[in-house]
C-alpha cells in the first residue's frame, strides 16, 4: 500500500505539473511581461530535458538504485518547483523549470520501477492499473486545482504546492520503499543522452528564436544545423554503444515504427493544442482561470474512464482499426476547435469538440500502448515503454516550437491587416503608435497598447487583437486536425491486421 501510495503521489506531481503550468501560462506572461517565446520556453525547458533525460533515468535507476534514482528525481523536482515559485524574473524561472524535468526525468521512470519490482507477476498488473487510475484521475483535477490557485492566490503556488507533497513522497519512500536494482547490470549510454539533448535543444531553440531573430540569423542557422547534426551523430552513437538508451533494432519492426510514428504525429498536435487552448479561454473568451482549467477536464476524463473499453477493442478488431478511428475522431475534435470566434456559451462553443477529442483520444491510447508493447520481445518491453513515452513528449516539444512560429505569423498578419484597415483616413493611426503595437506583436493577445489612444480606438485595437489570435488559432488547429489524420493514415499501412 506504501509503495503505491508514494509511487502515485509522486507521478502526480510530475504529470500534474505538466498541464497546471498551461494554465498559469496567462499571469505568467502578464506578471513577466512576457513574449510568446519567453512563454514558449516556460514549457519548453521542463519538456526538452524531460524527453530528453527520460531513457537515462530508467536506466541510472537500474544500475545505482530505482529507489535512490526516485528520491533524487523527487528532490531536484521539489528543488527546482521552489526555484520557479520564487523566480524574480523569467530567465530565471526558464530555468528552474529546465531543472524540473530533469528531476521529472529521475522519477518518472523510477515509479513504475518500483512497482515491478515490488510486486510480483500475479499482483503485478492490478498495481499498474491503480497507479494509472490514480495518475490519471489526480491529472485531470490538476489544472483546476492550478487554475483556482492562480485565480485565487498567485501563480507562485502552483509550485510551492509541490513542496509539502515531495517532503511526503521522500519520507514515505525512506521508510517503506526498499532499495532494488537490475541483476545484470549495464552501463548509462551518457554519451546518446548528450547528443540527444544538444540536438533537440539546438532545434528547438533554432525554431523559437526565429521568431525573434529572423531566419537568416546566425544564431539560428547555427543551432538548426548544429541540431540536425547531434540527432543525426545520436543514431551513429546508438548504433555502436553496448548498451543504447535507444536499442535501433527494435524498429527494424514496421509495427513498433509505425506506433511511434503514430505517436509523433499525435502527440505533437495534442502538444500544441495544450500550449495554446488556455490562452485562448483565458485571454481571449474571458474565462477565468479555474474555468479554463475545468474546461478540459472531459477531454482527459473521457480517457480515464473509457481506457478500459478501449484496450478490450484491441481483443475484438485487433490494434490497427482503434488505432484508424481513434485518430480520426480526434481529427474531427480538432475542425470543431477551430470553428468558434470570441465569445458565446461553453456548451455551444468548446464541449462539443472536447467530448471529440477525449473521445477520439480514449480510443486511441490503450489500443497503442498495447501495440508497442507487443511489437517487441518480452525482453525490450521497458525499452519500447520508454522510447514509446519519450517520442510522446518529445513530439510536444518540437510542435510548440515550429507551430509557434505558424502562430506568431498568422497573428501577426491578420493583425497588420486590420491595422491597415483601421488606419484609414480620416482615422489615420500616427506611425509611432503603429510601430509600437508591430513591436509588441511578438505577446500575442497580451500585447499592450499604447496609453496615447482613446478608449474607442483602444476597443477597436483589442477587438482586432482578439479575432487576429483567434485566426491564427484556427489554423493551428486544422493542422493539428492534419496531423492526427496522417497518425490514421500511418496505422493503416504500417499496424498489420489482426491475424
Amino acid at each position: 500500500m506504501w509503495i503505491l501510495a508514494v509511487t502515485i503521489l509522486a507521478s502526480s506531481i510530475a504529470f500534474i505539473d505538466s498541464t497546471v503550468v498551461n494554465v498559469a501560462l496567462p499571469s505568467l506572461q502578464a506578471s513577466f511581461h512576457a513574449t510568446v517565446v519567453d512563454v514558449q520556453w516556460m514549457v519548453e525547458s521542463y519538456g526538452l530535458f524531460l524527453g530528453a533525460l527520460i531513457l537515462v533515468g530508467g536506466s541510472l535507476g537500474d544500475l545505482l538504485g530505482r529507489r535512490l534514482m526516485f528520491v533524487l528525481g523527487v528532490a531536484v523536482f521539489a528543488a527546482a518547483s521552489a526555484g520557479c515559485g520564487t523566480a524574480s524574473n523569467v530567465h530565471r524561472l526558464i530555468i528552474a523549470r529546465g531543472i524540473q524535468g530533469v528531476g521529472g526525468a529521475l522519477l518518472v521512470p523510477g515509479s513504475l520501477a518500483i512497482i515491478s519490482s515490488s510486486f510480483d507477476e500475479k499482483t503485478r498488473g492490478r498495481a499498474i492499473g491503480t497507479w494509472s487510475g490514480f495518475t490519471a484521475i489526480t491529472t485531470a483535477l490538476g489544472p483546476v486545482l492550478g487554475g483556482w490557485l492562480v485565480e485565487h492566490a498567485s501563480w507562485r503556488w502552483v509550485f510551492f504546492i509541490n513542496l509539502p507533497l515531495a517532503a511526503a513522497v521522500i519520507a514515505i519512500s525512506l521508510w517503506h520503499v526498499p532499495e532494488s536494482r537490475s541483476a545484470t547490470g549495464g552501463n548509462v549510454d551518457w554519451l546518446g543522452a548528450l547528443a540527444v539533448t544538444l540536438g533537440l535543444g539546438g532545434l528547438v531553440y533554432g525554431f523559437i528564436e526565429s521568431v525573434n531573430l529572423g531566419w537568416d540569423h546566425p544564431l539560428v542557422l547555427g543551432s538548426l544545423v548544429e541540431g540536425c547534426g547531434c540527432l543525426i551523430l545520436f543514431l551513429f552513437i546508438e548504433a555502436r554503444v553496448t548498451s543504447p538508451m535507444v536499442p535501433l533494432r527494435l524498429f527494424s519492426s514496421s509495427t513498433f515504427s509505425g506506433s511511434n510514428l503514430l505517436t509523433l504525429f499525435l502527440y505533437a498536435a495534442i502538444g500544441i493544442f495544450f500550449f495554446l487552448f488556455p490562452l485562448n479561454l483565458i485571454q481571449i473568451q474571458g474565462y477565468s482561470a479555474t474555468a479554463a482549467g475545468a474546461a478540459v477536464l472531459p477531454l482527459i476524463l473521457l480517457i480515464f474512464l473509457l481506457s478500459r473499453w478501449s484496450g478490450g477493442l484491441v481483443m475484438l478488431y485487433g490494434p490497427r482499426l482503434p488505432l484508424i478511428i481513434g485518430p480520426l475522431v480526434a481529427a474531427l475534435g480538432f475542425v470543431l476547435f477551430a470553428v468558434p470566434s470570441v465569445g458565446g456559451s461553453y456548451w455551444k462553443t468548446f464541449f462539443p469538440a472536447v467530448i471529440g477529442l477525449g473521445l477520439g483520444m480514449a480510443i486511441t491510447v490503450a489500443p497503442l500502448t498495447t501495440v508497442v508493447m507487443n511489437s517487441v520481445g518480452q525482453d525490450y518491453v521497458g525499452a519500447a515503454s520508454g522510447i514509446n513515452n519519450a517520442v510522446a513528449r518529445v513530439a510536444g516539444v518540437l510542435a510548440i516550437a515550429v507551430l509557434g512560429i505558424v502562430m506568431v505569423n498568422a497573428f501577426s498578419r491578420r493583425l497588420n491587416d486590420d491595422l491597415t484597415r483601421i488606419s484609414t483616413p480620416p482615422n489615420v493611426l500616427p506611425a509611432d503608435v503603429l510601430r509600437e503595437i508591430k513591436a509588441n506583436e511578438i505577446r500575442l493577445a497580451d500585447l499592450p497598447l499604447p496609453t496615447s489612444l482613446d478608449d474607442t480606438t483602444k476597443l477597436v485595437i483589442r477587438d482586432s487583437v482578439g479575432k487576429a489570435f483567434v485566426f491564427g488559432f484556427r489554423i493551428v488547429m486544422l493542422i493539428c486536425a492534419s496531423l492526427a489524420v496522417t497518425s490514421a493514415m500511418l496505422a493503416s499501412v504500417m499496424i498489420p491486421e489482426a491475424r
